[in-house]
C-alpha cells in the first residue's frame, strides 16, 4: 500500500515540475523588433509634390515616345560640288598685277549664270610647285645648238629649274618637287622645303647626262598632276625600284602650280593629246610653261623639212604643233606660256611666273549637283573695281581656268 502511495506521489511531483518549466519558458521576455520611421506605429503616405508629379509625367511621355518611335537607318548626306578657280588680275596695257582686291570685287559666271562665291582667299606668299623638266637627248641637242656648242646642251633646261628652285623657293613655307622626264617621268625629289635637298636635286641633274632621245611629255604631265606608279624618288635612296607617287591634285595647298620646262615635243606617250587635255582641265592646277624649242627652231627653221625626217628628226610642223600644245595647256589650266627664243629672256620669265603664282586669288563656288555626263561648263571671272556693277573687261585681264568638266559616270566593264 505504501509502495503505491509513494509511486503516485512521485508522479504528481514530476507533473508539477513539468508545468513549471513550461510556464517559465512562456514568461521569458522577447526582444522587440527594431523600430523604423519617426516612432509612429504606422508611416502614413505623404502626397507627392507638384514638381515630382511633373517629372513623372515627363518620364512617362519619353517612354511613350520611345515606344512609338519609327527607326530610320538612312544617313542624311549633303552633296556639294565645289569648283576651285585660281585667278590673277592684271592690266592689259602695262601688265601690272592688281593686289588688294576683295571678294566683293569678283563675280563668277558658269555658262553665263552668275554664281555665289562660297570661298575666297586673298593672295598669300607660300607656294607649292612641281617642276617638270625635259631631260632627254633632244633637249641636249637643242640646247647645244642654242649655245653654239659653247656649253653643255642640258643647261638650257637645267638652268631655269635651278634658278627657280634656288632663288624663288623660300623655306620654310614654300615647297617644291622636281620630275625629270625622257622616255618616262622620274621623280628626283618629292615635295621638300629643305634647301640642301633642292641643291642636291640640281647637282644630280648636272652630274648626269640624258640617256634617251624620246620625250613622253603627255605621260609626264599626267604623272605630275595625278600621280601613279613610277620610278621611286631618286634622292630617297629607296631599295624599291618602283613606288606610288602622289600628284599635285593630292596636295592640300592654296598656291599650287606646275612649272614645265620643255620643248613641247611629244614622241610616243601612252595617252593621247586629248587625254592629257582632259586631265589638265579637271585638275584645275595652273601650268606655267617655259618652252625651249624656239632656242633651236629659230636658228635652223630654214633648214628643216616640213615634216619629220626618216631618222625621226622633227620638222617644222612638229615644232609648230609643240608651240600650239603649250599654248593650249597653259590656257586651259589657267597658267601662262613663255616661249623662250633667247637665253636672256629666262630670268624675266621666271620673275613673271613667281609674281603670278604669289598673287593668285583663290575663289570657289558650289556648282550644285550635275549630271555625270562629262559635260564642260564655261567659267568666267569678272572684276568690278568701283562696285558700280560695271566690269572692267576692257581694262583688265583675269587669268583663270576657262571651264571645268563634270564627273563622268564610270561604266562597269563587262565580265568575261
Amino acid at each position: 500500500m505504501k509502495a503505491v502511495l509513494a509511486c503516485r506521489l512521485f508522479i504528481v511531483i514530476v507533473l508539477l515540475l513539468a508545468l513549471g518549466a513550461v510556464g517559465f519558458a512562456q514568461s521569458k521576455p522577447q526582444k522587440p523588433d527594431k523600430t523604423t520611421g519617426n516612432g509612429k506605429k504606422n508611416q502614413r503616405p505623404t502626397p507627392k509634390t507638384e514638381e515630382e508629379l511633373k517629372k513623372e509625367e515627363e518620364q512617362r511621355k519619353i517612354e511613350e515616345d520611345e515606344k512609338n518611335a519609327v527607326k530610320d537607318d538612312e544617313v542624311l548626306t549633303i552633296k556639294t560640288n565645289i569648283v576651285n578657280v585660281d585667278a590673277v588680275v592684271y592690266e592689259k596695257k602695262s601688265g601690272q598685277i592688281l593686289t588688294g582686291l576683295k571678294k566683293e570685287n569678283f563675280a563668277v559666271f558658269e555658262n553665263g549664270v552668275k554664281q555665289e562665291i562660297a570661298q575666297f582667299a586673298t593672295p598669300e606668299a607660300p607656294i607649292t610647285v612641281t617642276l617638270v623638266v625635259e631631260y632627254s637627248k633632244w633637249s641636249e641637242l637643242f640646247g647645244s645648238y642654242a649655245s653654239r656648242g659653247f656649253e653643255s646642251g642640258k643647261l638650257e633646261v637645267v638652268r631655269p629649274a635651278a634658278q627657280f628652285l634656288l632663288k624663288f623657293i623660300k623655306p620654310p613655307n614654300d615647297y617644291a618637287s622636281l620630275i625629270a622626264f625622257d622616255i618616262r617621268p622620274t621623280p628626283i625629289t618629292d615635295f621638300t622645303n629643305d634647301p640642301n635637298r633642292l641643291r642636291q636635286t640640281i647637282d644630280l641633274l648636272l652630274r648626269n647626262s640624258p640617256a634617251f632621245r624620246e620625250n613622253n611629255l603627255f605621260d609626264s604631265l599626267k604623272f605630275a598632276l595625278i600621280g601613279g606608279k613610277g620610278d621611286s624618288v631618286v634622292l630617297e635612296n629607296s631599295k624599291e625600284e618602283y613606288a606610288q607617287y602622289g600628284g599635285m591634285v593630292d596636295v592640300k595647298a592654296k598656291r599650287r602650280a606646275i612649272i614645265l620646262v620643255a620643248s613641247g615635243i611629244n614622241t610616243f606617250s601612252k595617252i593621247s593629246y586629248d587625254d592629257v587635255r582632259k586631265i589638265i582641265q579637271e585638275a584645275g592646277v595652273p601650268i606655267y610653261i617655259l618652252s625651249t624649242g624656239n632656242l633651236f627652231y629659230k636658228l635652223v627653221e630654214d633648214r628643216l623639212g616640213a615634216t619629220d625626217s626618216i631618222s625621226g628628226f622633227p620638222g617644222r610642223l612638229t615644232f609648230l604643233q609643240a608651240q600650239n600644245a603649250m599654248n593650249t595647256f597653259a590656257k586651259e589650266s589657267g597658267g601662262a606660256h613663255f616661249p623662250i627664243t633667247f637665253e636672256g629672256e629666262i630670268p624675266n620669265a621666271l620673275n613673271s611666273i613667281n609674281a603670278l603664282l604669289r598673287n593668285q586669288y583663290s575663289i570657289a563656288y558650289d556648282a550644285g549637283e550635275k549630271p555625270k555626263d562629262g559635260k564642260k561648263y564655261k567659267i568666267e571671272v569678272k572684276v568690278d573695281l568701283n562696285g558700280d556693277g560695271v566690269y572692267e573687261e576692257k581694262q583688265l585681264v583675269v587669268q583663270h581656268r576657262p571651264f571645268f568638266t563634270a564627273e563622268k559616270e564610270k561604266k562597269e566593264k563587262d565580265k568575261k
